[in-house]
């Protein structure tokens, strides 16, 4: 039967009277004489909606609009939207070969300026990966058709042959190789892969197999992924010289020293060392799986893991954020042999919202979005890939600096939980891929969105970054895997699983092929989403939704067969071997034979020289100077700008898109309170529905410290440590069964002529790491897993056409997760009048990397406090840290709120709103004001007490530092004496108003 072309466009009667109107519009693919009904069906809500399949009247109250804007995804560029319609016309028996979704939006008088409405459109869409096209209205209305639409088909018309590359290139030469196919490879790597292709043993092989002597494109593609900053971590391995100049300084010497690898250094041997200090039992799988795993309870272990998905994120916001939360999804559904997702924790580290200036606009980046547009977008991403996936979303923070415009941080977080043991009695936490095992590649096609991710997010973002490495996922597809994989875990149909992350097929194969000893696959055999692509394409693409599996020979038919139970694609591709080899064919092609030493063990080492010589001031790329004159009323208008600033409000229109209630385990929620919209230190999950013991739960947590670098990397990385333990500790978590996850974000820490700074920025890297090794080792909290992300910087111009690089501020998020149970939790609002009010923790003054010094300028004294540093004391931190963790199994405390951004006051401020409870302070041990109500030091808490337990409560802190601030008063007023003296008293009304505003 013939096909037609035709469009369906829905309008939704609630949104006439916005401007723009918008309108959606699909183009399908279908035979000729679909009956109209099919189409209502699918389209068309009957009491909300219209549909019209023809040319139709635009007019609103007899007017036409000025002009139309179509938006619309370029060809080749996922198309959810598209791809739900062409299988829901499919499942009610209508045959549709494609479909694709676009939106008009109809702008009406006073909006007749075309250039206007283009740059207007331009942020209605993404021109990378999205077709925009304004038209006036009579010119739309000319070219206005129905039938025989043009519809966004991919069409390959190079050839699919596979390449030899030549290496016999100079040094220049092998530079513009690697510079012009996005292979991230230095000089050193380049030079080492040319000569091993000149080994005679290396020769005589590829001759018996038909191969030419240089590297096919496949072959070095494979290479440059296996061996990218990315995947490999090439600088947390490098041997480094690091030398620092203290002289008089009072920073943490560390001496100048010779580090043979920081991760294998500090990360790595901490955490044995504390397994070891401790005889830990419950650390199941560290550092060698897609996350870490641990014995949680009798019953299931639970594993973690957070991603950056940052380069990807700067291009395409939502793309890259919703890509960034289904990829570490994944690693959960790829660890042991398959976890189920339970949550989901997100952080984001922007640009300042607010709107720029006319001057200001010139000075940004050119070719990137505006800070609150990537917000925008990368908030929306994590949101659908949660919320579609049907896994909450419970944790999280955003954090602005001018300093991340350039390249935003997106981490993305995931717990998982898995039984111990399947019925067969294979434990859940170990692979075992076996030789003669079945390559099943599961999920979604192969396209060219997402070739060189892993490259492309090894090097810096300029001006020609690939668009190919952009990529949206596919959330609905996600959930079908992941329900498939659970499925086919628990009945025992497959003997090793892992997620086609940084590098596709070439990288989960690859690792895989390591447990058998070698891999043989054909890539012909893998399903695309278009024809035309080349093999290393097919190798390497980063294409979403896809898993690959080791499946014995026997239970191949059942495995398709729980496939099919699903809808989900699983396609037999190779054969895991012990040949040493992974070998690659393409159209009955040889194409890829290479050694797995020569992938994964040959790698030639970097040597990096690194040097720290006190903190340097900032030169910051902002043309606008942010901070104020101290006014005279200095306390009463700092609590309330403090609680408006984008780094403390409240955020809860954000926060609340997600759905955190999903799976209906999350006991402790991003908002408590007597009205619910009060701030949590962390969440909490009851891990009953999951599969363990009745009253266990677990709290999760976060901390980070980012300006604190520009001063001292190493108090840096301890503030972090810190604050996402004090987060878990506060609502109950035991910080004696507590692990965390590391995730450092640096700008390029590799001297070069293009890079001078590079050697400080190492020498940032050496000090934090270091700084976490100290913590970790004092506190006792292993690092169960963790990832780095090198070369945060933007290199290109700005709007003026001036040369711009912005580099991101050295950023290490530390994520906790603590054991708790359901009757130790405690939240962070006042509960009830007379409650007793104290301060936990040790005195720790200094304002430098503090919200309120950001805020205000002063005096030389003013300036003083702005560079001196708060305090830790780790040892009497955690002494204190296993009281509260007693306390809360004691009943000891009504409420619990850490110390964190905006000090004392703010933590005052936000325990009276969630309450909806006023309080009467008054301290009468501070020396200096502004630092007891406004430094972030950490290790502090404000708790509140029953009357009738305070004797219990001050007898079991008795060997820690605590300070009585007054009591919880039922005024609904917070007021606040410094030795009888007023300082500010505001409303909760006027608190709230100021917290809640949108920034």
């Amino acid at each position: 039967m013939e096909s037609i072309r035709l469009e369906v466009r829905s309008v939704d009667f609630d949104i006439l009277n916005q401007s723009p109107e918008i309108i959606s519009v699909y183009k399908i693919e279908v035979p000729r004489g679909t009956p109209r009904k099919k189409f209502e069906e699918l389209f068309k809500d009957p009491l909300l909606q219209e549909l019209h399949l023809s040319p139709f009247d635009l007019k609103r109250e007899g007017k036409n609009p000025t002009a139309v804007a179509e938006i619309s995804f370029k060809p080749g560029v996922t198309d959810n939207s598209g791809n739900c319609v062409k299988e829901a016309l499919n499942f009610m028996g209508v045959k549709c070969s494609f479909a694709s979704s676009s939106a008009l939006y109809l702008f009406w008088d006073g909006e007749r300026d075309l250039k206007l409405l283009e740059e207007r459109a331009k942020n209605l869409g993404n021109e990378l990966i999205q077709k925009i096209v304004v038209s006036t209205f009579k010119d739309f209305e000319k070219n206005q058709r129905f039938k025989d639409v043009e519809l966004p088909k991919v069409e390959l018309g190079a050839s699919c042959s596979v390449e030899t590359i030549s290496l016999d290139l100079d040094e220049k030469g092998l530079e513009e190789l690697s510079k012009k196919r996005c292979l991230a490879l230095n000089i050193e790597e380049l030079l080492f892969i040319k000569n091993y292709y000149q080994k005679w043993e290396v020769k005589e092989s590829r001759t018996e197999k038909g191969l030419p002597l240089e590297p096919t494109d496949v072959e070095v593609e494979i290479l440059a992924q296996s061996w990218s900053e990315h995947c490999k971590h090439k600088i947390f391995s490098a041997t480094i010289d690091y030398r620092e100049k203290l002289e008089g300084q009072g920073f943490k010497k560390l001496d100048n020293r010779k580090i043979n690898g920081l991760y294998k250094s500090f990360i790595q041997r901490g955490t044995k060392e504390i397994e070891k200090e401790r005889n830990l039992s419950w650390t199941k799988s560290v550092f060698t799986d897609n996350a870490g795993i641990v014995d949680f309870d009798e019953n299931i272990d639970l594993c973690f893991k957070a991603e950056t998905h940052n380069s990807p994120s700067a291009l395409d916001p939502y793309g890259g954020a919703l890509t960034g939360i289904l990829g570490v999804n994944r690693d959960i559904l790829g660890c042991g042999l398959g976890a189920k997702p339970i949550a989901n924790t997100d952080v984001f580290c922007v640009g300042f919202p607010e709107k720029w200036s006319t001057e200001e606009e010139k000075k940004g980046p050119k070719g990137l979005k505006h800070p609150r547009q990537i917000l925008k977008g990368v908030h929306q991403g994590v949101a659908d890939g949660g919320n579609k996936s049907g896994i909450p979303t419970v944790n999280g923070a955003i954090y602005f600096d001018d300093d991340y415009a350039g390249k935003p941080l997106v981490f993305c977080g995931t717990v998982g939980a898995m039984p111990k043991a399947l019925f067969d009695g294979r434990a859940t936490t170990i692979k075992g891929a076996k030789t003669q095992d079945r390559i099943f590649m599961v999920g979604g096609a192969i396209g060219k969105d997402g070739i060189h991710g892993a490259t492309f997010s090894s090097l810096e973002l300029n001006e020609s970054s690939p668009v190919s490495a952009v990529q949206i996922g596919d959330p609905l597809t996600q959930k079908r895997v992941t329900d498939f994989l659970i499925e086919a875990r628990d009945l025992g149909l497959f003997n090793c699983v892992t997620d086609n992350g940084a590098g596709g097929l070439s990288s989960s194969v690859g690792e895989m092929a390591q447990i058998t000893g070698g891999a043989r696959l054909n890539l012909s055999k893998c399903p695309v989403k278009y024809p035309g692509l080349k093999a290393y394409e097919l190798m390497i693409s980063e294409s979403q939704e896809r898993m690959t599996f080791s499946v014995g020979p026997l239970k191949t038919e059942a495995f398709k067969k729980i496939a099919q139970k699903h809808g989900v694609m699983a396609t037999d591709i190779g054969e895991f071997n012990d040949s040493g080899f992974l070998e690659v064919f393409f159209q009955e092609e040889r194409v890829a034979f290479l050694n797995l030493s020569f992938i994964h063990d040959l790698l030639p080492p970097m040597n990096l020289k690194a040097i720290w010589d006190g903190p340097q001031a900032r030169i910051t790329w902002f043309p606008k100077n942010r901070k104020q004159k101290r006014p005279k009323d200095f306390f009463k208008e700092a609590l309330l700008k403090l609680l408006s600033t984008p780094n403390i409000s409240s955020k809860e229109s954000f926060v609340r898109r997600y759905d955190h209630e999903v799976q209906a385990a999350t006991h402790i929620k991003p908002f408590m309170g007597k009205e619910k919209d009060g701030p949590s230190d962390s969440a909490c999950l009851w891990l009953y529905p999951h599969g363990g013991e009745k009253d266990n739960a677990l709290q999760v947590g976060c901390g980070l410290a980012p300006r604190m670098s520009l001063f001292d990397p190493y108090l840096m990385a301890q503030m972090a440590v810190d604050e996402a333990l004090r987060n878990v500790v506060s609502h109950g978590g035991d910080i004696a069964h507590c692990c965390l996850l590391d995730n450092f974000c640096w700008p390029d820490p590799v001297a070069s002529k293009e890079n001078s700074e590079g050697a400080y920025k190492l020498g940032q890297l050496v000090r934090s790491t270091i700084g976490l090794y100290d913590a970790i080792k004092v506190y006792g909290t292993p690092l169960v897993s963790g990832k780095d992300s090198m070369k945060n910087d933007f290199k290109g111009k700005n709007k003026n056409g001036d040369p711009l690089k912005i580099s991101i501020l050295p950023t290490l998020l530390i994520t906790a997760f603590a054991k708790s149970s359901l009757h130790n939790t405690v939240t962070s609002d006042f509960k009830k009048e007379k409650d007793l009010i104290y301060l936990l923790g040790e005195k720790s003054f200094g304002l430098a990397g503090s919200e309120i010094f950001e805020l205000y300028t002063g005096d030389q004294t003013w300036e003083e406090k702005g560079n001196q540093l708060p305090q830790i004391n780790l040892e009497k931190n955690k002494t204190l840290y296993r009281l509260i963790f007693s306390a809360c199994g004691e009943e000891l405390l009504q409420s619990c709120h850490d110390l964190s951004e905006g000090g004392l006051g703010v933590t005052l401020a936000e325990s009276s709103m969630g309450g909806r409870l006023g309080a009467d302070i008054d301290f009468n041990e501070a020396n200096d004001n502004v630092d007891f109500l406004f430094s972030e030091g950490p290790g502090r808490f404000v708790v509140s007490v029953d009357p009738l337990k305070k004797d219990s409560f001050e007898k079991h802190f008795k060997n820690c530092p605590f300070l009585f601030l007054g009591k919880v008063n039922g005024e609904k007023i917070l007021k606040v004496k410094s030795k009888g003296k007023l300082l500010f008293e505001h409303t909760l009304e006027e608190l709230l108003k100021h917290w809640k505003k949108e920034f």
